[in-house]
């Protein structure tokens, strides 16, 4: 033991004149003001954490590029078709217009499904596969709004790429192919501007309607630790009711399976606009994204996080 005097002087020894002071602590009320659950996890924050990932700026770049590949096999096909009932296909170099609607047909049933069910399938099942979910609930952030604020970046994300490929499309097409009126396969004609609004509305269908991927593949992120399980879950869902779909046998079972209306938004494509058909595909939709939503909530509330 070193009995040397310390060069900064010995401190000093408490006395009756000089108590030690005591230690305090912050009062209970001052640490209860301190946190505040609703201020955990902000929208931007998580934000700018997904938009900094490669897979988000993948995911962007792809359905930016879509189009352009769209249009360089355009190019190198051979010149139209000699028949005279005319496609989707056959008339997608008509004009920018009918560009952008081929466009949107050709990724609603399997592309713009796998956007959706990556962004949210991979939000909450991402974060338990890097061991960092268990960290983020001891921030600590309750369980119902981290899986809200996550939601709510996936469905901004989701909509975002949804809307980014009909407006590239519609900007390669009518460089393309010029601002001529749209002309639907049964003859109809229409506008540029109107069809423009058509096309733009038909997007917001096909996000609304993809809803129910969203909420499965959000259930399937809760419920497992693997992301690419919980993508690929929701994707194949998707494919194994389009296949049962095409069975014309189920007849009127058909209308309760969630894609039959996929496709609806075709009625913005008439000369009047058919809502039926879109109407029943909004509330079947609807339906099935407020079912699976409220289990993965139900789900996540009583999952015990290990990672």
């Amino acid at each position: 033991m070193n009995d040397e005097p310390s060069p900064y002087g010995d401190p000093p020894t408490p006395d009756a004149e000089h108590p030690a002071p005591a230690r305090t602590r912050p009062p209970a009320s001052a640490t209860r003001r301190q946190y505040r659950p609703e201020r955990t996890l902000p929208l931007r924050v998580e934000l700018e954490r997904q938009l900094r990932r490669r897979r988000t700026q993948v995911v962007f770049a792809l359905v930016a590029l879509l189009p352009v590949l769209l249009w360089l096999a355009f190019e190198l096909a051979p010149d139209g078709p000699d028949s005279s009932s005319l496609s989707l296909v056959d008339l997608a170099t008509g004009s920018g217009v009918n560009f952008a609607v081929f466009a949107l047909f050709a990724s609603a049933s399997f592309l713009l499904v796998v956007v959706v069910a990556l962004f949210f399938g991979d939000t909450v099942a991402a974060e338990a596969s890097w061991s960092s979910l268990r960290y983020l609930l001891a921030a600590p952030v309750p369980r119902a709004r981290l899986l809200r604020q996550k939601a709510l970046v996936a469905a901004l994300l989701s909509v975002a790429a949804l809307l980014l490929l009909p407006i590239v499309a519609l900007v390669v097409g009518t460089l393309a192919y010029g601002a001529d009126d749209l002309v639907s396969p049964a003859g109809v004609s229409i506008d540029y501007a109107p069809a423009v609004a058509r096309v733009l509305a038909g997007a917001v269908y096909t996000a609304v309607h993809l809803s129910w991927v969203a909420a499965l593949a959000m259930l399937l992120s809760v419920s497992t630790d693997a992301p690419l399980g919980a993508v690929g879950g929701a994707v194949l869902a998707s494919i194994v009711s389009q296949i049962l779909d095409q069975i014309t046998a189920l007849e009127g079972l058909r209308d309760f399976l969630p894609t039959h209306f996929g496709d609806a938004w075709a009625g913005l494509l008439g000369e009047t606009v058919d809502w039926g058909d879109m109407t029943r595909g909004v509330l079947s939709a609807l339906t099935y994204a407020l079912v699976l939503g409220a289990a993965a909530v139900w789900r996540f509330q009583r999952k015990d996080i290990t990672s």
